[in-house]
């Protein structure tokens, strides 16, 4: 059996026809297989949207959590099992609406996990309504006389929170998508993946046609490192790029930390409470 049939399920995948999120499934199923990582070594933490349906299409550990919340649950997780390999996944409004302040302590705090933003800049499960990643002047249902607010840049807040890993892709590109997604998780912290992941039935503007002659290719002979350098890349092309725009080495959350215990929970004595009832004591 091909490791990437591990982590193929039965369920029925009901994303509409042409959506980029099956190429975004496909990709992250690849990468993953890929890096021989086994299905009972992952665990895929969704939120709500059309992205949060991704944990339930792939053969993992998975999390389906609330409205802007997957970050939080993916670095519990994280800190609670090292030995994951743990995939984040959001879109629009789940990442940079209702979930904005978690993204941002998430990619400041570093710790070792992968974040897909499956963004495709309306909210879609709501059947077409404007996100935070909306262009201006983005006719909707919420915004019939168009857009007024500029759109954020997902790849700008990350490089201004100190992300160490940024990058773009995109869903018509499968093999940078794939090998954007296996640096990711290789890279030791957090890394943010923002894909740009066409909504064929609520945003048909950003198409797959219309992305494939906007989106620029970064120059891969760059200094990934230079952060003065991705600011530049971004404000070039007004965010509309693919490929690896930052990486570090700092040294993530986990190894800033000592490991408390690596006793799985199952074999802990849960009887002794001395810990606890002491913790409880001293804000009593």
């Amino acid at each position: 059996m091909a490791l990437i049939d591990m982590y193929t399920n039965e369920v029925e995948q009901t994303w509409c026809p042409g959506c980029g999120h099956y190429s975004v499934l496909r990709a992250l199923k690849i990468a993953l297989a890929r890096l021989e990582i086994q299905n009972h070594n992952a665990a895929i933490v969704s939120g709500i949207g059309c992205s949060g349906r991704i944990g339930g299409y792939t053969k993992a550990y998975g999390f389906h959590g609330i409205h802007g919340r997957s970050l939080p649950l993916a670095q519990g997780i994280k800190l609670a099992n090292r030995k994951l390999t743990v995939i984040a996944a959001g879109g629009d409004g789940d990442g940079f609406a209702i979930g904005t302040g978690h993204a941002m302590h998430a990619i400041k705090r570093n710790i070792d996990i992968t974040y897909l933003l499956m963004n495709n800049q309306v909210y879609g499960l709501t059947k077409g309504h404007t996100s935070p990643l909306s262009d201006l002047n983005f006719v909707t249902k919420s915004t019939p006389l168009g857009q007024v607010e500029d759109p954020l840049r997902p790849s700008l807040l990350a490089l201004s929170a100190g992300g160490g890993f940024i990058a773009q892709g995109f869903s018509g590109k499968q093999e940078e998508l794939i090998e954007l997604i296996m640096k990711g998780i290789l890279h030791k912290g957090f890394s943010l993946i923002n894909i740009f992941s066409p909504c064929v039935t609520f945003n048909p503007g950003k198409s797959y046609a219309w992305l494939r002659e906007n989106l620029v290719s970064l120059d891969e002979s760059r200094k990934v490192s230079d952060r003065g350098e991705a600011f530049k890349a971004c404000l070039e092309t007004d965010g509309f790029f693919t490929g690896l725009l930052y990486e570090n080495d700092a040294p993530d959350y986990q190894s800033r930390i000592p490991v408390v215990s690596e006793t799985p929970l199952a074999d802990l004595d849960i009887k002794n409470t001395r810990f606890l009832d002491g913790l409880i004591e001293e804000f009593m």
